[in-house]
């Protein structure tokens, strides 16, 4: 199974002596966004940064497995809302990378079905071992329910 997407960046107008880091990424399905570096990065804070575009994509991936382990168990989720963070810093090598990531999930369950604390728990972790985009990264995953 492979995956594609276009990233396409062209020249456009910008402070002396700088480039505009405005770019298009068009998705295999045909989507398309907008992206821009970081603000921090001299990026428009207006369109989706590579940085929040790794998060998105780790809190997806938790998220489908997530519900895929609770379909396969009958537990009927109807809401799923994560929150998530992640924090730029360096690494060990002194590299600027992503740090740390923290996925927030609130689910809420149908009604009369109850999941205690500790399933939800175990829910979690084989959901996390079982993200293909959590076994992709090298960085401190955390994920507090």
């Amino acid at each position: 199974m492979g995956f594609k997407l276009m990233v396409n960046w062209q020249t456009s107008p910008a402070e002396e002596g700088e480039f505009c880091r405005d770019h298009s990424i068009t998705f295999g399905s045909g989507q398309t966004i907008q992206a821009s570096a970081a603000p921090d990065y001299k990026g428009n804070a207006q369109n989706v940064n590579p940085e929040e575009s790794l998060l998105a994509t780790l809190s997806s991936c938790h998220m489908l497995t997530f519900l895929t382990i609770a379909h396969l168990k009958r537990l009927n989720v109807t809401s799923y809302i994560d929150n998530a963070t992640a924090e730029l810093g360096k690494n060990e090598a002194g590299k600027l990378a992503i740090i740390k990531m923290v996925l927030n999930p609130k689910i809420v369950f149908a009604d009369g079905i109850n999941v205690d604390h500790e399933t939800l728990e175990k829910i979690h972790e084989k959901a996390h071992a079982n993200c293909f985009i959590a076994n992709t990264l090298a960085t401190d995953i955390q994920i507090k329910f």
